[in-house]
């Protein structure tokens, strides 16, 4: 039988990656070992990652993203129209990630997420949630200046598609629930803290929403947060109270909000409360995965008693406020941890179920 919870609770995505499959991977990448070596790791990877997850009680689960890069870069595997001098994130402890440049079009996916949908389905009983890269952050590829032949008119007509497919194939495999991974909205307000950066990001991300229908926009989500990685962040500075109001114009049902880190949570859910629609469920972040302590239950139902005091209890979920390894190679939190936290949100969030009564 399927756990039900009266409260919803559902991870934001990736796992640490297991040591062995790391190693495997640089083995793989040196030329040591064939792909049939790399492939097994990546299923020993995803069983195990899949048996954890449901020995924590969640009710939704991921498959950890452990065959991915990056949550950002797995729709341009094997792609040879790319060159590696694109835009370059900064993260407050000097660290940087640098996102590829396109060099010709069209622009097609290498990769759609379907197929990680539907190799975990395989694995597991439980509903499988599928996090997607947002067209915004694809949108980040093409150059300042316009590739011959190739205008970003075209780009962008052939990102929104590639977009869209990526989005409805996860639906069509059996994904319980979509999230678009939006981490480069918060960024954006820093790139540009006039909002005109993120209100095209918006917009952008809107022209792929609206091409399906309010039924299939209930079940896609989209999470914001600081852009954790290697126990760092590239824009915890910005307030929430510049990109809530614009994130909200979002056309989803589902909004996973980072919210336990939060510098001052009462004032960012009071926001939350007043944009608020019918038709929206929020989950607020109650587990920080960059603190290493893990949270207790009753940690996390306080947390949740807080977010109950802004938001309407039928609307309101819970969820991580980040993945735990966006990357694959962030090795900054154990997997022990990851999943400890984990079990501490699904049962600090029963806890504060019952204690609201329902």
């Amino acid at each position: 039988m399927l756990p039900i919870m009266a409260i919803l609770t559902e991870p934001i995505g990736s796992i640490p990656r297991p040591a062995v499959l790391l190693q495997t991977v640089s083995a793989f990448q040196a030329g040591k070992i064939g792909r049939d070596v790399l492939e097994r790791a990546y299923a020993d990877a995803l069983r195990d990652t899949i048996q954890r997850f449901e020995e924590t009680g969640s009710p939704i689960i991921t498959d950890g993203e452990q065959t991915k890069s990056s949550f950002a870069t797995y729709p341009l595997s094997g792609l040879d129209n790319l060159a590696s001098d694109g835009v370059t994130i900064p993260f407050a402890d000097g660290h940087t990630r640098q996102l590829p440049r396109l060099t010709a079009g069209p622009f097609r996916y290498g990769e759609h997420v379907a197929s990680y949908t539907k190799t975990a389905r395989a694995y597991s009983k439980l509903p499988i949630k599928q996090a997607v890269i947002s067209a915004s952050a694809m949108s980040l590829l093409y150059p300042s200046t316009e590739i011959p032949g190739y205008s970003r008119e075209a780009f962008l007509a052939d990102l929104i598609a590639e977009a869209e497919a990526d989005i409805r194939g996860a639906l069509d495999a059996g994904a319980a629930s979509v999230q678009i991974d939006f981490t480069e909205a918060r960024l954006s307000l820093k790139l540009d803290p006039s909002g005109n950066l993120l209100r095209s990001f918006v917009a952008l991300n809107n022209n792929v929403l609206d091409r399906f229908t309010p039924e299939e926009r209930l079940r896609i989500g989209v999470h914001v947060c600081l852009g954790g990685d290697r126990d760092s962040t590239h824009s915890a500075d910005v307030d929430y109270a510049g990109l809530l109001p614009d994130l909200f114009q979002m056309n989803v049902g589902r909004f996973y909000l980072q919210m336990a880190s939060e510098q001052d949570r009462k004032r960012s859910l009071r926001t939350v409360g007043e944009l608020l629609q019918h038709h929206h469920t929020v989950f607020v972040g109650v587990i920080d995965p960059i603190n290493p302590a893990i949270e207790t239950a009753v940690e996390v139902r306080d947390r949740v008693l807080e977010a109950a005091s802004f938001l309407p209890i039928a609307q309101l979920g819970t969820t991580d406020d980040c993945g735990f390894a966006p990357f694959a190679d962030d090795t900054s939190t154990a997997r022990d941890v990851a999943f400890s936290k984990i079990r501490a949100r699904v049962e600090g969030t029963a806890l504060a179920a019952r204690e609201l009564g329902i």
